[in-house]
């Protein structure tokens, strides 16, 4: 019976949530700050948190931060905030998935079911695979490390997965069905997930949508990742 621990201000809202999880078969503490959050995190095992923004003693994101410094329970941020950068911030600072209020209890429920269904298959998940290497980029699996060029990259839980799942198929695209499958275990989903991500991984390798080196997406098909192609010298030009 998955324990899930709502974080939100507001009575009305938080009632509901209890409500429905409860109806849903899971266990459910709740709490009304971001302290009290910090400490019931503290103290007990969750399998997921759903997490206001606007909390009254402390904003959401800088909860999140803090309790990403003390656990890796899955978090999804519940908010009325539908600011790109915004999310792209959340994303980064380690949310497992976001919803836009006002949102229905069936999206909170499928979103539910994809983070827990990701948490439970990456604590049973088989060996990962040897280092990958695509041009100047290696990945190490085993020890979610990867580096361009010889240089650390900096990713996220999900940028990595998305990188790994996509160096370990170089030169194939794969379809955005695909992606929202294998890497956030969802059956469907909006477009702006992967893009936002894909966009946060560009930045990263040092290129961009418009003079790709590694990531390449094909409009209406997929993205794929392959080495940068090697510049052949024109022989015109050549001393």
């Amino acid at each position: 019976m998955p324990s899930v621990l709502v974080v939100e201000d507001d009575q009305f809202v938080r009632s509901a949530l209890i409500r429905h999880l409860i109806e849903a078969s899971h266990t459910v503490r709740s709490v009304g700050t971001a302290l009290e959050a910090l400490r019931e995190v503290a103290h007990f095992r969750f399998d997921v948190v759903i997490l206001d923004l606007g909390l009254p003693d402390l904003d959401g994101s800088e909860a999140l931060k803090m309790l990403r410094g003390i656990t890796d329970v899955p978090v999804i941020i519940a908010t009325a905030r539908d600011d790109e950068s915004e999310i792209v911030r959340l994303l980064n600072d380690g949310a497992d998935d976001y919803l836009i209020k006002p949102f229905s209890v069936e999206h909170l429920s499928a979103r539910m079911t994809a983070v827990l269904r990701r948490s439970r298959a990456a604590g049973g998940e088989a060996p990962p695979p040897s280092v990958i290497q695509v041009g100047g980029l290696s990945i190490d699996p085993l020890r979610r490390q990867a580096e361009l060029d010889g240089t650390a990259l900096d990713l996220t839980r999900r940028e990595f997965d998305l990188l790994t799942f996509l160096a370990g198929r170089p030169g194939v695209v794969v379809p955005r069905k695909e992606l929202l499958a294998e890497v956030w275990q969802q059956s469907y989903g909006d477009d702006q997930t992967i893009d936002v991500h894909l966009s946060w991984l560009r930045r990263k390798l040092g290129e961009t949508a418009a003079r790709p080196r590694y990531l390449h997406t094909l409009r209406g098909v997929g993205v794929k990742l392959q080495p940068p192609s090697v510049q052949r010298p024109d022989p015109e030009q050549s001393v």
